[in-house]
């Protein structure tokens, strides 16, 4: 009896201690991007990287799922394991947007995933040749009141940011224009500068050196705040657009179920990752100029104002995928 009490006793510590309960992660952590290799979500993925790997004494490895507008990568995740070991690079495109794309969207981007943390954003920027007539964005709109449907603009595809920036000038000033979607931005911008279309909108960090160059005239950019790469191209309210505001923004996303503690592990690494100097030099530079420092709650009421503000603007362009 004697020798089974001490046996008891000895057990005692570990009784009720759950199996399996060591502190998160203790394993390499996942971030699925749902672009190629190369693209800016990806730059941005790989640039916070180290610092998330860092702060959370983990290795996270960077993984690239393109195609289908984003639903391949969101997918995936959304059927991954709710463990926090597998995250995904949200944008507008992949909360918002598809769910005006596509009528048979694979994913529910407020049911299946928890939002974690925003990382950052920027502004597209109107621009026309640089021998354009037109100088200022009220000289643009003149113009396309003038001649209702007749002006063209480019894109890199339908329902793009660019796509839908163009829409909401056109939507807010009452005028028409014809879209033209390329296969992708690079084709788009080219465009532009052989003059086959008038105007366009595009991602500030991928024209801003054909700006710099004289080789297009940037009018407006569409943030808040004028862009560093840009500081001496007027916002679009500057210009008299009002109430023109579009932000090409990303977040972190888990699976839905994570625990609501591993989210805020993960929350409090992303903001600590993306509060260093050197790494806001280094997003500046790609042309993020905005920063939110807050909690996964702070993502969540952002992701429900970008489809309040999305989904509409697919509708009134007619864009549709399938």
């Amino acid at each position: 009896m004697k020798a089974l009490l001490g046996v008891l006793l000895a057990c005692a510590p570990f009784v009720g201690a759950p199996a399996g309960a060591a502190p998160f992660p203790d394993r390499p952590i996942t971030l699925v991007v749902p672009l190629a290799a190369g693209s800016t979500a990806d730059i941005l993925a790989r640039s916070i990287q180290p610092g998330l790997s860092q702060q959370l004494g983990q290795t996270v490895v960077v993984e690239n799922k393109p195609g289908g507008g984003g639903q391949i990568a969101m997918s995936y995740v959304a059927k991954a394991a709710p463990d926090g070991y597998t995250l995904v690079l949200g944008s507008n495109n992949t909360w918002a947007i598809n769910l005006g794309l596509f009528s048979k969207l694979s994913y529910n981007p407020t049911k299946d995933f928890v939002p974690v943390a925003y990382l950052a954003g920027g502004s597209n920027v109107l621009v026309v040749p640089s021998d354009s007539p037109y100088r200022s964005v009220r000289e643009l709109v003149a113009a396309l009141k003038a001649q209702p449907g007749k002006l063209m603009y480019s894109s890199g595809g339908n329902g793009t940011t660019h796509h839908l920036s163009a829409e909401l000038l056109l939507s807010i000033t009452g005028t028409q224009a014809a879209h033209i979607p390329y296969r992708g931005a690079p084709q788009g911008v080219a465009a532009v500068m052989a003059h086959e279309v008038a105007f366009a909108f595009y991602n500030t960090p991928s024209v801003s050196g054909l700006v710099k160059e004289g080789k297009l005239r940037a009018l407006a950019v569409t943030g808040e705040a004028r862009s560093p790469l840009l500081p001496d191209v007027p916002t679009m309210m500057q210009e008299g657009v009002n109430g023109y505001v579009i932000t090409v923004d990303l977040g972190l996303m888990a699976p839905a179920g994570t625990p609501p503690d591993v989210v805020a592990k993960l929350n409090a690494a992303a903001r600590k990752a993306m509060d260093s100097g050197e790494q806001r030099q280094r997003l500046q530079a790609l042309g993020y100029e905005i920063f939110h420092d807050g909690p996964p709650s702070g993502l969540a009421a952002f992701i429900q104002a970008d489809i309040a503000k999305w989904v509409p603007l697919v509708e009134r362009s007619g864009a549709k995928v399938d």
